[in-house]
């Protein structure tokens, strides 16, 4: 149930986008230019059809005459009156702040190093090394076979 409403979301969501890519690549602008560049002169009216009865043509609406409004009266222009600024009250006079005092000179101070270090000491080159010994070969016992199972096959040798 769940995968049929899973499809049937995702189909309809497939339709939306696919509706909405085409509706906004499509504009009327191109068919309505391609119409105006290729119609031709309108023609004669066409002649009366015996089956279809002549329909009267409505009335014609009378134009309407222009309406005249009367002149707009001119805006009072108002004089706002000047402000003054108050004055900046003085700032009250700050004391002299008292010199820096003078910084101690610090004590020349001697850096002993530690002695130099040893000289490296040459390790001796050590000798061949020993052989490794054998290990022995171990023989397995036969696998038993399993009929239905395929028989293990013993890898052959690396390739030096």
């Amino acid at each position: 149930m769940a995968s049929a409403v899973s499809s049937l979301f995702f189909a309809t969501a497939l339709v939306m986008m696919t509706l909405m890519i085409m509706l906004e690549g499509s504009t009327t602008c191109h068919a309505a230019r391609h119409l105006a560049d290729t119609t031709t002169a309108p023609t004669a009216a066409p002649t009366a059809i015996p089956a279809i009865p002549a329909m009267p043509k409505p009335p014609v609406v009378p134009t309407v005459p222009a309406a005249t409004l009367p002149p707009i009266p001119a805006v009072p222009t108002s004089t706002v009156p000047a402000l003054g600024v108050p004055p900046i009250p003085a700032l009250p006079k700050i004391p002299a702040v008292p010199p820096m005092p003078a910084v101690p000179a610090l004590p020349k101070v001697t850096v002993t190093l530690p002695p130099p270090m040893p000289a490296v000491v040459v390790v001796p080159k050590v000798g061949a090394l020993p052989p490794m010994p054998a290990v022995p070969k171990l023989t397995l016992p036969p696998m038993p076979s399993i009929p239905g199972v395929p028989m293990p096959f013993v890898a052959p040798p690396p390739s030096a």
